[in-house]
């Protein structure tokens, strides 16, 4: 690589705390799917940002809202109304069909503030012993304590403890085993429609329904973390659309800022009186800049009508990539996809030669690609990508056997 990206890695590599495995790229520009790096190569972006730059790369409307936001001004504090956060707040609840909302700056954040919501409210209503929080196995909610625990995978715990106690896991999809967690110490149900970090799992219609059925029942609240479905990534608004089942508490991130750090949950009124002034906070949270970015993000999801396009481009993407050799499976809904290889396959192999073909896709685990792109690429985008992840599992395999018959010698 050349100097300039030598030197942004020498910085990175001193003086950044080792928590990523980094791809040997810094990218400075983009249009659209396009993105660029320090060198010039050009990349088809289906990664996103991981779910979170739904218009692409310098929308034109984006560019103007942030700097039009960045002209007024920057940051008050909750300590004064806000316009611009009270308009958006407004959307939202309109969008969802809940009532009020609180702003924080992540998806981690936002899903924190719902389980402290969800303890405060079961509590004050239910009683002193109601405080579980019942997840999925292979969930992921963030990396704030709280967050963190409720995420049910055991790596993401390792070295934090002791964890924050009240917290239960159950498999996905699996209604009995809900039926069983769910009791009268139970505060809240965390759920993501569909489940992002472990390989793009969807909880199925049933699975939906059952939770929101067994939390009615036994007073327990529903929570969904839309932080990675929500804002029309599925192929509607909301990925709990797909389902007809309404949450108490809705989180969301990612996407609402269009690459400006926000994030928010939502709840229906009678819930969000848990909450009272004091007893939770944000410096930064739903500040003019961003809320402001996020209302633009907002007007042209709605007005280009990207959740329809997700779901028409997801189709064809997906239809593309069922017919490529080495994939076992292809699942999830609009443009949040996971491409599932056949055994002997490795998902972080084939990340890399997508990479080096200038195709941008995450990986899940050894087994699973996951694909999120922008909510703006066009069909011809979606071919391109298809035949790069094509060659590139074409080239995994033929890596893995000249090592096969390479060991034998």
């Amino acid at each position: 690589m050349g100097s300039r990206f030598a030197e942004i890695q020498a910085l990175s590599d001193k003086y950044l705390m080792n928590t990523y495995n980094r791809l040997p790229v810094a990218f400075v520009d983009g249009r659209g799917a396009r993105i660029r790096d320090t060198e010039g190569k050009e990349y088809l972006d289906f990664l996103g940002g991981i779910a979170v730059s739904v218009l692409g790369h310098g929308h034109p409307a984006l560019v103007r809202a942030i700097k039009e936001a960045a002209e007024g001004v920057l940051h008050t504090s909750n300590v004064y109304y806000i316009e611009a956060q009270a308009r958006l707040a407004a959307r939202l609840a309109e969008l969802s069909g809940l009532d009020r909302a609180f702003f924080a700056n992540t998806g981690a954040e936002a899903n924190e503030g719902a389980i402290k919501l969800a303890r405060r409210y079961a509590r004050r209503r239910k009683g002193e012993d109601r405080y579980k929080i019942v997840s999925a196995l292979h969930s992921f909610h963030g990396r704030t304590m709280g967050a963190m625990t409720a995420t049910g995978q055991p790596k993401f715990h390792d070295g934090f403890g002791p964890l924050p106690e009240g917290f239960e896991y159950v498999p996905l999809n699996d209604v009995a085993a809900l039926e069983a967690a769910v009791d009268g110490r139970t505060a809240a149900v965390i759920l993501e429609p569909i489940q992002g970090e472990s390989g793009v799992r969807p909880c199925t219609p049933e699975y939906l329904q059952a939770a929101r059925r067994i939390c009615d029942q036994r007073g327990a609240l529903l929570i969904f973390d839309e932080v990675q479905t929500g804002i029309g990534r599925t192929g509607k608004m909301f990925a709990f659309e797909h389902y007809g089942v309404r949450p108490d508490i809705l989180s969301l991130a990612k996407a609402l800022g269009g690459g400006i750090p926000i994030g928010v949950f939502l709840a229906t009124e009678e819930v969000s009186r848990g909450f009272e002034p004091g007893v939770h906070g944000t410096t930064f949270g739903g500040n003019p800049f961003a809320t402001k970015v996020a209302g633009a993000v907002l007007d042209v999801v709605i007005g280009e009508k990207l959740p329809e396009r997700a779901a028409a481009l997801g189709a064809h993407l997906k239809a593309r990539l069922e017919r490529l050799d080495g994939v076992a499976e292809v699942r999830g809904m609009g443009l949040m996809i996971g491409v599932e290889l056949e055994e002997g396959l490795s998902a972080p192999r084939v990340m890399r030669a997508a990479f080096e073909r200038g195709l941008l896709v995450g990986a899940s685990g050894d087994a699973v690609l996951r694909v999120l792109p922008p909510l703006v690429i066009s069909e011809a985008d979606a071919d391109e990508a298809a035949g790069i992840l094509e060659a590139a599992i074409g080239a995994v395999r033929e890596a893995a056997r000249e090592e096969s018959a390479a060991a034998k010698d």
